[in-house]
């Protein structure tokens, strides 16, 4: 194994096709880490202070790849944080080619033991709660004699899907299965709806700002959350990911004006419900529930198993039959 450490986004950019590629065969592969994302993630969020670790085996074959970034905390330390780190990504982790995991676990080791590589702490955050990071690895960790912290950093409900919409509403509590019908069928009954879905470049920039204007409605401690920084950052990135296929970008329509809207990604046999808004004068036709529920049914006419309402355990999410994963932080400093 060979392990070498990357500064410059030049490096960055010129992985980008060996990335993906591993990233299809990882260990643990969130669609965060995908190439597109984390670049977009450090050209409009990250600062200059960028350290890429990257493992290759005998054959130059990229088998690891650990992409961070570096800054001076509160406590006063040199601390390692993953690319994308925390805010806005859901899931990140180190990648690793399954066929050298326990190898490459040993040289990312050897790595952070090394004067090559300054730091007092690292924070391996948003850890799906199958990867072997705040497991294998944090084993191998504190047989180097350092500390380790694991702790779960918050929960995400997952719904497994059924084959039919019928089938799907059959599998949850009747209380919800009969709310679920009453506000769909009294919307539809009062009012023209519709549901819009932009998964292409054409208009995209005009939906990112309704999106937007929806978010920093939708609850007050939202209306600061969108930086300049912030709005460049998802912009950019729903591009990519509509030149992909992942974008699916859902609004709802109530007699021609849009109340609600779903920022969503469909990867991998699976729908992420990344953020969503409504305009909370229409609450009381429960305009985000009626979405929540028409994108649901749109997962499963598409036939994925897997409906993931990211981060956060909002007590809705669980009334559509969600149940929770849980994130993991990992956290290491030197010393025993």
């Amino acid at each position: 194994m060979k392990t070498s450490i990357f500064t410059n986004v030049t490096t960055f950019d010129a992985l980008s096709v060996e990335w993906d590629n591993l990233l299809e065969r990882a260990v643990s592969a969130p669609f965060f880490m995908r190439y597109a994302y984390q670049r977009a993630w450090w050209q409009y969020l990250g600062n200059d202070d960028l350290v890429l670790i990257v493992v290759r085996d005998d054959d130059d074959r990229l088998v690891g790849l650990v992409p961070l970034y570096g800054k001076i905390n509160q406590a006063g330390q040199r601390e390692l944080s993953f690319v994308g780190c925390v805010e806005v990504s859901d899931y990140l982790d180190m990648l690793v080619d399954p066929n050298h995991a326990e190898a490459v676990y040993i040289a990312l080791l050897d790595c952070f033991a090394s004067t090559d590589l300054m730091w007092d702490r690292l924070y391996l955050c948003s850890l799906p709660h199958n990867s072997p990071t705040h497991a294998r690895f944090a084993e191998l960790v504190q047989q180097r004699g350092w500390r380790v912290a694991v702790s779960q950093q918050d929960v995400c409900p997952v719904i497994t899907l059924a084959d039919s919409w019928d089938n799907y509403l059959a599998g949850i509590v009747k209380k919800q299965r009969h709310e679920i019908r009453r506000k769909i069928r009294r919307l539809e009954r009062d009012a023209q709806v519709e549901q819009v879905v932009i998964d292409s470049e054409v208009g995209l920039d005009a939906a990112m700002d309704i999106f937007i204007d929806l978010h920093q409605k939708s609850t007050p401690d939202k209306e600061d959350f969108w930086s300049d920084q912030l709005i460049n950052f998802f912009k950019a990135f729903a591009h990519d990911a509509a030149q992909a296929g992942w974008l699916k970008l859902y609004f709802l329509e109530v007699d021609g004006a849009k109340l609600a809207a779903m920022l969503c990604f469909d990867y991998d046999n699976q729908f992420l419900l990344y953020n969503s808004g409504y305009d909370p004068a229409y609450a009381k036709l429960s305009v985000g529930n009626v979405l929540t529920s028409y994108t649901i049914k749109a997962a499963i006419e598409l036939g994925r198993t897997r409906y993931d309402f990211l981060r956060g355990d909002e007590t809705y999410k669980f009334r559509f039959g969600a149940e929770s994963e849980v994130v993991y932080d990992l956290q290491i400093t030197r010393g025993a």
